[in-house]
């Protein structure tokens, strides 16, 4: 089949791929916690720009699409710009970008390390959205989930009804009552001698409330995101005692992807500063480890 396609053929093949019910990719609400997830991910490390650069600019393109090209230009001097990546050397490399900019004249193909420098977050030149992603649709399933149960957590009954007249006088008497009435009257010919006016549809209401668990398991899906990028938390269960050991652990699992994209971010820094002669280009910590568990949040317990 060619084009233009139908929405039957599209269904059709999007239903091979996404056969489930349950959708976060196009939600408002997993929109909502992408963009602050990646801003926390950005807030990990603390940058040293050239002046002339756009300090968002480079750090969304370097985290939402996982490198940049540093590169000098004829009209704007040494800037970073998007590119793709082409060819490949004898560690499977690639050796030249591929720049494509409506502000500079004709695509530019400069040689990686000879003429311009790849700045990487990590070492297989990926982004981190698929990080983002991932904890983004479990806080919006989360999210959804507890305000379904916070609204389906309300007092509930159902009602029999043998025309459309009885069954809008049974929901005005109902009106009545939740308006606070002391007093609803109605005829005594609705009534049925074989089921009565109104049934409890739920009568055990702090049963079915889990909005508070949702709530808790939310914080600690948020908790394992922040270990996993390097900002400081517990990540640990409230405990009476808490060992250093423990905190210790903790600190090591939460600095050591952070670290290894923090190494690969300066390595491409170094190159990039020596062969265009830049004042400043680096990365640090935001929140450094001074010793006494500060990168961690907490403090050494007894």
């Amino acid at each position: 089949m060619s084009a233009p396609y139908d929405y039957t053929y599209i269904n059709a093949k999007n239903s091979m791929i996404s056969p489930s019910t349950v959708h976060c990719k196009n939600a408002n609400l997993t929109w909502y916690y992408r963009r602050y997830l990646i801003q926390k991910a950005i807030a990990v490390f603390k940058w040293k720009l050239p002046e002339n650069w756009d300090p968002d600019f480079f750090r969304y393109a370097l985290y939402a699409r996982g490198f940049v090209a540093i590169v000098n230009t004829n009209k704007f001097g040494v800037i970073p710009t998007l590119c793709s990546l082409g060819g490949f050397n004898v560690f499977y490399r690639p050796t030249y970008a591929v720049i494509s900019n409506p502000l500079l004249s004709g695509i530019l193909q400069p040689e990686i390390d000879k003429q311009c420098v790849i700045v990487r977050l990590q070492p297989d030149y990926g982004s981190i959205m698929d990080l983002v992603n991932y904890y983004a649709d479990l806080l919006s399933l989360c999210a959804e989930a507890s305000a379904m149960n916070v609204v389906n957590s309300k007092l509930a009954y159902i009602a029999s009804a043998r025309s459309k007249g009885i069954a809008e006088a049974l929901k005005k008497i109902f009106d009545q009552v939740q308006a606070g009435n002391p007093l609803s009257v109605y005829d005594k010919n609705m009534e049925d001698s074989d089921q009565p006016l109104f049934d409890f549809f739920s009568q055990n209401l702090q049963q079915n409330f889990i909005a508070p668990d949702i709530l808790m398991t939310m914080r600690k899906i948020e908790q394992e995101f922040l270990t996993r990028i390097g900002l400081p938390n517990t990540n640990t269960d409230k405990k009476e005692r808490l060992t250093t050991d423990e905190v210790n652990s903790n600190n090591v699992e939460t600095k050591a992807l952070a670290d290894l994209w923090l190494d690969t971010i300066n390595r491409e820094c170094d190159k990039a500063r020596e062969m265009f002669d830049l004042p400043e280009f680096s990365a640090e910590w935001r929140y450094p480890d001074d010793g006494n568990h500060v990168n961690s949040g907490l403090v050494p317990v007894e």
